[in-house]
């Protein structure tokens, strides 16, 4: 994975194909770090399909992203992301921090 900015990032996949990303939150759960995506070109106001991968660490520096394979555990994190998500507190919190990086 290699940073493209703030919240975006170029992914590859197995086949070697990049993909640009926008990051919209992370989260800790039973001890791993799952992370959502939507495509960079998207705006969060449109309908967009919501990319989540798990983060893996094999045992070495680099960290890779992979897809979630098994259904149940998918369904599980998809379910809290969109939680968080629609909770207003949430955005609320993105747009404190915009206002403090432009007051500075």
């Amino acid at each position: 994975m290699s940073d493209y900015g703030n919240d975006f990032v170029v992914l590859t996949d197995d086949e070697g194909n990049e993909y640009e990303f926008e990051h919209v939150d992370t989260l800790e759960m039973n001890e791993e770090t799952y992370m959502a995506f939507i495509p960079a070109e998207m705006s969060l106001e449109e309908e967009a399909e919501l990319v989540v991968l798990k983060l893996i660490n094999e045992g070495t520096d680099d960290e890779m992203l992979a897809s979630v394979d098994d259904e149940d555990e998918l369904q599980t994190v998809f379910g809290q992301f969109l939680e968080r998500l629609q909770n207003d507190d949430f955005w609320e919190d993105d747009e404190d921090e915009e206002e403090e990086e432009d007051d500075e």
